[in-house]
């Protein structure tokens, strides 16, 4: 028998490969090992742009498009599944809901219920259930709607923006900015205020949540509980406050009284470091304590775990789709990723984690159920709303593989801090060391301004770490944890038991809203160690060329005695040190840390401009130092707006400037 030649040296390239990966190490795991993104097929000349998806009592999957169809997919989970046009002549619909058999959608102005009545397969009466007013606006976008617990239906109302003002959220018409509850019989009622781009809705225990994105009065993503009469933080709805049918009680005046809308017309609001600090959480918790106003539940670091909040569903697969059954999964439209969340009641607020769980779809996450095969069915779409997934349109499958990843599954707060319960036993040598976690903890201002940075930034001391006997579980001693802030937890150093695994996802982000009572933690704990502080130039130099005090110098005569002075030769000035190179791995660390790499690419168009084509602006380390703190949407026009990142350090921001610029060679 004849050993063929090509198969010869295909061996011979596998053993040389196979040498070189056991000289860098093991190959670790990644998302892909444990969920697996599958395409499901589209027809040619079907435009899928998803803007609903829901699952029909026969295991058929129902998508509606933002080009105003709905479509029937019959056996989704095979290789050739075959498409039906139910419904078509709609307006933008986004969202999808079926009860009782039948379908309903949310248009721009109205619910809408989709009738089949001779049986053919096609929708042959669309009938008005609620409808409510629109102005004609591009962004007074309709989405929904979901079932409540008690058979009716939510759907909520994106506030339009101004044609000059463009960054300043408006409510023109009744409703815009408001969650609007609907019963079968077409009564409406206004049900919670200040949503500014409110696509994420879902039920979490038969409780209704929300998710916004950032934007003006939004500092970052988030999701929360909504509860009969809640403002939820933008103001443009409570235009609507005062009809008799409205349950909220707030009003505009009250929110203008602690924040400075800074509302000119032809003015944009920026962010500046010596604005008073406001944030949701005080003006709800301290300020007016009786009024309502909701905090977020959980935030989602922005550039992060998202920057476009889409789809809010709950794990009910009961373990059929891994670990995590039960907890919330949140969608992100611009990012095309899939967040986890982790929620807990304490005191009588949820409150919870949120965590990174699935990135790499092809095109915007929108919407998302469950199949009766226990994958989930995800339906994206980005035209006019730009994404990571390079695809204009798309629906894909998400199964899991049948291996459980090594994963903080949960983590609860207790009264000095925190548990964090994994989804594999810890090896408790690496996991009891206080070496091998980092707590900061920061927030977002709440301000007019489109988004915000984090601020009030902090280190958190871990002061101990005791593991369960059975290794599922360790509780952390944290110093100075915070009422309202993001409790960001790395637990850096810790391995799996069984096989010495990292953490499949290193971080989680958990949104404190009240400490529990009970017990401290009954174990030594260890001092707390100084930290060396760098000591940093406040300013960047040859950024304020020219200042007032410059100019006035500039122009001031000069007088005799300073002419003389003048003669005399300047001492030389020292030549400036060479910039020290920075490697790839470097920067790229540097990167991965400060979330950089969540927004931006090295070639690749992301949710910002490649590092390559910022290389080729030649910027200078220090102009790049000042743009990370203040960034300049206007320089980049075509990209979501960037966030200051003023937490960042500046000698971290000059090496991946120094990378950067070598781009360019």
């Amino acid at each position: 028998m004849k050993f063929p030649f090509s198969l010869f040296l295909f061996m011979l390239l596998l053993a040389g490969h196979l040498k070189a990966q056991d000289s860098l190490g093991p190959i670790l795991p990644t998302e892909d090992s444990y969920y697996r993104i599958v395409k499901v097929p589209i027809p040619e000349g079907v435009v899928l742009e998803a803007g609903g998806v829901c699952t029909m009592p026969n295991g058929n999957i129902a998508v509606s498009t933002r080009r105003g169809e709905v479509w029937i997919v019959e056996n989704p989970a095979s290789t050739k599944p075959h498409y039906r046009r139910f419904a078509s002549g709609l307006h933008e619909i986004l969202g999808l809901a079926v009860k009782n058999g039948e379908l309903y959608c949310a248009q721009r102005g109205e619910l809408t219920k989709l009738i089949d009545r001779n049986g053919d397969g096609e929708a042959d009466r669309y009938e008005t259930v609620c409808a409510w007013p629109i102005s004609g606006h591009y962004h007074e976008y309709s989405f929904g709607p979901k079932l409540a617990a008690d058979g009716s239906f939510w759907v909520t109302g994106n506030v339009s923006f101004g044609n000059s003002d463009w960054w300043s959220g408006k409510s023109i018409v009744p409703w815009r900015g408001w969650t609007m509850k609907i019963s079968d019989d077409g009564r409406m009622e206004p049900f919670a205020a200040g949503m500014r781009s409110p696509c994420g809705i879902g039920t979490v225990d038969g409780e209704f949540f929300y998710g916004d994105n950032q934007g003006d009065w939004m500092g970052a993503g988030f999701i929360t509980h909504v509860e009969r009469g809640d403002f939820v933080g933008h103001p443009a709805s409570l235009d609507w406050a005062d009809r008799p049918e409205s349950p909220v009680k707030i009003r505009k005046p009250l929110i203008y009284k602690q924040v400075d809308p800074r509302d000119a017309p032809n003015s944009k609001p920026e962010y500046t470091r010596d604005e008073p600090m406001t944030t949701i959480y005080e003006l709800g918790h301290t300020t007016y304590p009786n009024q309502q106003i909701k905090a977020p539940a959980v935030w989602l670091p922005h550039g992060v775990l998202g920057v476009s909040t889409s789809e809010i569903i709950t794990d009910d697969t009961k373990g059929a789709f891994g670990p995590f059954a039960g907890q919330v999964l949140v969608g992100d439209q611009g990012m095309s990723k899939i967040a986890r969340v982790f929620l807990e009641k304490v005191n009588g607020e949820y409150q919870g984690a949120s965590f990174d769980f699935r990135s790499g779809f092809r095109s915007g996450v929108l919407r998302m159920c469950w199949g009766t095969d226990n994958a989930m069915y995800v339906g994206g779409t980005n035209r006019g709303w730009g994404s990571t997934g390079k695809e204009p349109y798309g629906l894909e499958r998400l199964i899991w593989t049948g291996q459980i990843p090594f994963e903080m599954k949960a983590v609860r707060a207790m009264p000095d801090g925190f548990e964090i319960e994994f989804t594999q036993p810890v090896d408790k040598a690496t996991a009891e060391n206080v070496e091998h976690y980092a707590v900061t903890s920061y927030t977002y201002k709440y301000h007019p301004v489109y988004g915000s940075p984090m601020v009030d930034f902090k280190e958190n001391a871990v002061r101990g770490a005791k593991t369960s006997a059975d290794g599922m579980r360790v509780r952390i001693v944290v110093d100075s944890l915070r009422l309202g802030l993001i409790h960001d937890i790395k637990p850096e150093g810790l391995r799996s038991a069984k096989e010495q695994l990292p953490l499949l996802h290193g971080a989680a982000y958990y949104t404190l809203n009240a400490i529990p009572s009970g017990p401290k933690a009954d174990f030594a704990l260890v001092a707390v160690k100084p930290k060396k502080v760098e000591k940093e130039d406040v300013e960047d130099p040859g950024m304020a060329v020219n200042t007032p005090d410059n100019q006035m110098k500039e122009a001031r005569p000069t007088t005799a005695g300073e002419a003389k002075k003048e003669t005399k030769p300047a001492p030389a000035k020292p030549a400036a040190p060479k910039q020290k190179a920075v490697s790839e791995k470097e920067a790229l660390t540097l990167l991965t840390k400060h979330t950089c790499s969540a927004c931006h690419k090295i070639n690749e168009r992301s949710v910002g401009p490649p590092y390559a084509e910022v290389a080729k602006r030649k910027y200078s380390t220090a102009q790049i130092v000042a743009l990370v703190h203040n960034p300049k949407p206007e320089n980049w026009p075509d990209y979501t707006p960037m966030a200051p990142m003023q937490h960042v350090p500046k000698k971290d921001i000059e090496k991946i400037a120094i990378w950067i610029n070598s781009l360019r060679k």
